[in-house]
C-alpha cells in the first residue's frame, strides 16, 4: 500500500462527526511508514480542512466528490467547475420542484432562505402521516445542514448566480422520497452532469468528469503511484467510483450491502475505529497488492 484514500462521513468520522484518536494514530502510523494518505469527501474543501486541522491531521484533500484537489498547504492542484448554464438550469429545476438545495463554491455554501421553509414543511407532512416519527429529531437532523463551515443564507437563488463564483457541487435534500426520486430521474438524463448520493435523503450534482475515482487517479498519477498499490475506504454511493478504481477496496461495517459487495474487505463500523482496523490489516499484511 503506497496510497490510501479515506472518505470522511460514515467512514473516518464517527457519529459525533469526530476523528477518533485511534483512527488518527493509525493514519499517522501509515504516513510514518511511507504511505501517502488523502481525504476524499463530498464536503466542501473549507469544511473538510477545518475538521482535519482540528484533529491534527495533515493530508491532501479531495473535496466536493472529486471536483477539487488541494495540497496539505491548501494549494489547489486540480478542479472541475460546473458549466454556468448547467448550474442555472439545475437551480431553476430545484426551485420549480421545491427541493431544498445547497450550492458549493470556492468561497462558501449558499442556500436561499426559502429552502429552510421547504424542510420545515416536509417535516410537518412526514410526522403528520407518521405520528411515531419524532418531529424534534427530524428537525434537529435537518438543522445539521446549516452547521457546515462557510454556510450562508441568501434571499433569492439569483443572488447565488450573481456571485459569479465557480460552482463545484449542488446538493439536493428531501424527506419526500417521491420528490427526491423525481429530481434524481431528471438529472440523470441531463448532459454534462455526474449525479451521486452520499446519504439516504440526498443527491449531488457536479461536473461530468468530477468523481472521487477520477480524483484519486489524478493524485496517483501526480505521485507516480500505480492504482494497483492504492487502497480506498468508504461507505456510500459517492465512494463507489474510487472503490472500483483502486487495487484494494475497503467497505465500512456500516456501509450498505451494495458497497460491501464490490469491496475486497469489510472493516468495523465507523464508531468502532473501522479505518484504523483496515489500516492495521494492510500494514501488517506486508504483501504487494
Amino acid at each position: 500500500m503506497k496510497l490510501l484514500a479515506i472518505d470522511l462521513d460514515g467512514t473516518l468520522l464517527n457519529h459525533k462527526k469526530n476523528i477518533s484518536k485511534v483512527n488518527l494514530a493509525a493514519i499517522k502510523d501509515a504516513q510514518d511508514n511511507g504511505v501517502e494518505v488523502i481525504i476524499a469527501t463530498g464536503r466542501a474543501y473549507f469544511d473538510a480542512v477545518k475538521i482535519c486541522r482540528e484533529a491534527g491531521l495533515s493530508t491532501k484533500i479531495i473535496s466536493s466528490n472529486g471536483a477539487m484537489i488541494h495540497t496539505e498547504k491548501g494549494e489547489l492542484l486540480h478542479s472541475f467547475a460546473m458549466e454556468n448554464n448547467v448550474v442555472e438550469r439545475s437551480i431553476k429545476f430545484l426551485e420549480d420542484t421545491e427541493l431544498y438545495y445547497e450550492v458549493t463554491t470556492d468561497n462558501g455554501i449558499y442556500t436561499p432562505h426559502r429552502c429552510r421553509d421547504v424542510l420545515a414543511i416536509e417535516v410537518d407532512r412526514l410526522t403528520s402521516a407518521n405520528p411515531e416519527i419524532s418531529k424534534e429529531k427530524l428537525l434537529a437532523d435537518t438543522q445539521k445542514q446549516f452547521t457546515q463551515t462557510g454556510f450562508t443564507f441568501v434571499n433569492h437563488y439569483q443572488d447565488i448566480l450573481h456571485t459569479n463564483e465557480a460552482v463545484y457541487n449542488i446538493l439536493a435534500f428531501s424527506l419526500d422520497e417521491e420528490k427526491r426520486q423525481q429530481g434524481w430521474a431528471y438529472f440523470t438524463e441531463q448532459e454534462n452532469l455526474t449525479v451521486v448520493s452520499s446519504a439516504d435523503n440526498n443527491f449531488e450534482l457536479q461536473h461530468h468528469e468530477a468523481s472521487k475515482g477520477n480524483a484519486v487517479q489524478l493524485v496517483a498519477n501526480m505521485l507516480n503511484i500505480p492504482l494497483s498499490e492504492t487502497v480506498a475506504i468508504g461507505d456510500s454511493h459517492n465512494d463507489l467510483s474510487m472503490l472500483k478504481k483502486v487495487g484494494y477496496s475497503v467497505a465500512m461495517g456500516n456501509a450498505k450491502q451494495e458497497i460491501k459487495d464490490i469491496c475486497h474487505m469489510t472493516t468495523l463500523l465507523n464508531d468502532e475505529h473501522g479505518v484504523a482496523h483496515a489500516i492495521i490489516h494492510k500494514i501488517n499484511e506486508k504483501i504487494s497488492l
